[in-house]
């Protein structure tokens, strides 16, 4: 039987093991097209027959950027890898220089991109790399398409040398180097391991609940070059479960609803976005249909697990999950059990309201530099709690530092910052890593994530203002889709806010007011801004008065991740957003 010690040894273990007919499905040009785990592997060693042909020796570095994710990038990983290469996922979204940077760092050879888009920011920069060559999933005119590397590879002559080269890489060798997207600066390549990976992959897979027999359904849409994401996909893998790739972000409830998966993982920020368009269908309703809606849903936000609320509150539960619930299902694939949920912290209203609704939501929590699950909640064993990130994995440590902050030791800890030696070493010390995260551990092992360190700040009368449990709340309102709390050094907390300007047009219309529709009106609006007001004051009720937010002004745009005011793993880049909008910090403060 295949020891899993090595990223390729996953197929080949489902191969063994849980053979899929189904191993991934990806939709091309409208119909669902299956690939098997024997055609996976096939086509793998193909690429890793081809690139040996083309030259690639170890420790030469591949780099894959796709838009969506799909078969072919599963099928590059596992050729590059098992041939001692690196594979260097890099985010789509990013902009042209990035790309540059990171292929210049990363002294990638070749590169492998999914469309059009992607090919034409990477022509821009190609000539100050040293790509030898850009193939394509796509087919695109001008552009060599990544099949040509299959008929390359057909000949299987030199298939002894990808099982030499195979049998050559260690688990401690360098699997692949993330480029984190840091809020400043420039991105820090990180390294991990075979090792690093297959250890956090094998541990966290525990927690998932998937079946030991029968087919299960995932549906995958979280970036795969993020290694939350890619992590999972080796889960599934183990498990020889079927994945399904999303078409797009914009199609994930078309896709939940022809394929009925069981399982996938989401980001706060798309629960939050699928729960606000649930409420705006609420908002339409009207009688008796809208009085049992609302009272199921402040039913669901008063949800605990195991039954804790008692019989009385179970039997009602029942009745607003056969007549409120059944539907949020249903548009769900009416199949979807559990989301695992990580990259930000999930408000707990949202974890209680989807687990009433019978899709409970297991928050995890984890770095790229950790490969990155560190703990994780699971709804067997006890091993959930709403407002936790559940229990830390096996052979992970989480040990809480003197100022608060959360350390991490164990095998899935990275190798390092590639090339940096001395950013490495401002992050470690005797095998800690040291998160910049502050937490606390409760008296039932459950770690629960309380902020930044570096983004505590202190106001001018010496208070400590922690933003992010102040966001955190507000994102709450279906008023507002982005915030950042400033203020340090300064007399009083104070807020940047980005409005959901879709919602507000809804409720605008809703309420009948004669006020403009665009994102500058609206920003503009008394009626809006004093309507936010009651958002704000609604929230700062939880909090002391030095935290409480005091002033806030409205940008008059949405932020994106393209105009690079949010990481692709949708984070506040609090840098540029305090710089793009430093006249309306200094409204707040000095009006």
């Amino acid at each position: 039987m295949t020891e899993i010690t090595r990223l390729f040894d996953f197929p080949y273990y489902q191969l063994e093991n849980k053979p899929n007919t189904s191993a991934f499905v990806t939709k091309y040009n409208g119909k669902w097209t299956p690939i098997s785990t024997k055609e996976y592997i096939d086509k793998a060693n193909a690429i890793s027959r081809a690139l040996i042909k083309l030259g690639v020796q170890k420790n030469d570095k591949i780099a894959v950027i796709s838009s969506t994710n799909r078969t072919e990038w599963n099928i590059m990983d596992i050729g590059v890898l098992q041939i001692g290469a690196q594979n260097i996922p890099i985010y789509p979204t990013i902009c042209a220089e990035d790309y540059e940077y990171v292929l210049n760092h990363s002294e990638s050879i070749y590169c492998f991109v999914s469309d059009e888009e992607v090919l034409e920011k990477v022509k821009k920069v190609q000539a100050n790399t040293k790509l030898k060559e850009v193939y394509s999933f796509d087919y695109i005119e001008g552009c060599k398409h990544y099949s040509e590397l299959f008929d390359l590879g057909k000949d299987k002559n030199n298939q002894s040398e990808v099982e030499d080269r195979k049998d050559a890489v260690k688990p401690e060798d360098l699997a692949t180097i993330i480029y984190t997207s840091g809020t400043t600066g420039k991105p820090k390549g990180v390294m991990l391991s075979h090792k690093n990976i297959t250890t956090n992959a094998l541990d966290s897979g525990k927690r998932v609940p998937l079946p030991e027999y029968g087919e299960t359904r995932v549906l995958s849409f979280l970036p795969i070059c993020h290694i939350f994401e890619r992590v999972l996909i080796y889960v599934y893998q183990y498990s020889g479960t079927s994945i399904y790739f999303a078409e797009a972000l914009d199609k994930i409830g078309d896709n939940a609803k022809e394929i009925k998966p069981n399982l996938m993982s989401v980001v706060p920020r798309l629960l939050e976005k699928v729960f606000d368009k649930i409420m705006l269908k609420g908002e339409e309703l009207s009688g008796i249909k809208k009085k049992l809606f609302y009272w199921a849903v402040e039913l669901g936000e008063q949800w605990e697990p195991y039954g804790k609320n008692g019989s009385w509150y179970e039997f009602k539960l029942k009745i607003a999950n056969k007549l409120i619930f059944s539907k949020w299902r249903e548009a769900l694939g009416g199949e979807l059990g559990t989301m695992v949920s990580g990259s930000a912290a999930l408000q707990p209203r949202l974890a209680r309201v989807f687990g009433a609704a019978q899709m409970k939501v297991m928050e995890g929590y984890g770095l790229t530099e950790t490969s990155p699950v560190v703990s994780v909640g699971m709804f067997r064993d006890n091993y959930y709690k709403v407002g936790t990130v559940g229990k830390p994995i096996d052979h992970v440590e989480v040990k809480i530092a003197e100022d608060g902050e959360i350390l991490i030791k164990g095998p899935n800890v990275m190798m390092g910052y590639y090339k940096d030696p001395e950013k490495t070493s401002k992050v470690m010390s005797d095998d800690y890593f040291h998160t910049g995260d502050k937490g606390e551990i409760d008296t039932d092992g459950f770690l629960k994530i309380t902020g930044r360190k570096k983004e505590m700040f202190k106001t001018s009368g010496g208070k400590y203002i922690i933003p992010t449990l102040l966001e955190n709340d507000l994102k709450q309102s279906l008023f507002i889709e982005q915030v950042m709390v400033v203020g340090e050094g300064e007399k009083m907390p104070g807020a940047i806010i980005q409005p959901n300007f879709d919602f507000v047009r809804d409720w605008i219309e809703h309420k009948g007011h004669t006020i403009g529709t665009s994102d500058s009106e609206i920003s503009a609006s008394e009626i809006v801004i004093n309507r936010i007001q009651q958002e704000v004051d609604k929230y700062n009720k939880n909090f002391g008065k030095w935290e409480q937010i005091k002033r806030f002004e409205l940008t008059q745009d949405a932020w994106t991740i393209d105009d690079g005011h949010l990481t692709p793993t949708m984070k506040v880049k609090r840098s540029v957003i305090r710089e793009k909008y430093d006249a309306l910090y200094e409204k707040i403060y000095r009006p």
